[in-house]
């Protein structure tokens, strides 16, 4: 796993921009629940941690991941931010639901990035196990959410350059 070694939630506060002025869309989907509240979690931590108001962040759910494309571009065209970050979680089971699903989710996020001013973040975990998923969610690993949402803030911030 790419994560093995590394800890999801470390950052160096200083490296990141103060997010006070800025204002966060987080999609997040509710398939696999358990998993998604975790990262929403940790990438709302984050935004507080460096800043961010409470009043612009905003959150919508949407089923699962494969609708997370539509959730985050109805969010860019209704809603004024400097950044989104698209929270899903698929993990593989016996058939080939996850290479599908995790595809579509993958593609479409890139297309409202190339589409689109504001930064889309990919905060899908895709992973073969349920353990995998809760290693990375707030986990032995950290938490993927807190890596996106320090993304969320450096995009957002070259964004407005």
């Amino acid at each position: 796993m790419a994560t093995e070694n590394k800890n999801l939630s470390v950052y160096n506060k200083e490296s990141v921009p103060n997010a006070k002025a800025l204002r966060f869309g987080l999609v997040v989907a509710e398939w696999n629940d358990t998993i998604t509240e975790g990262l929403y979690n940790g990438a709302k931590e984050a935004l507080l941690d460096c800043g961010a108001l409470e009043e612009n962040i905003t959150r919508w759910n949407v089923p699962g991941s494969f609708e997370l494309t539509y959730g985050c571009k109805k969010m860019l065209a209704t809603q004024e931010l400097d950044a989104v970050i698209a929270i899903g979680s698929v993990i593989r089971g016996e058939t080939t639901h996850l290479d599908f699903v995790c595809g579509a989710a993958a593609q479409g996020i890139k297309d409202l990035n190339v589409l689109h001013d504001i930064p889309v973040i990919f905060c899908v975990l895709t992973d073969d196990t349920m353990q995998q998923a809760l290693d990375r969610s707030g986990g032995k690993h950290g938490n993927k959410g807190t890596e996106a949402a320090i993304a969320a803030i450096k995009m957002a911030m070259l964004g407005r350059k």
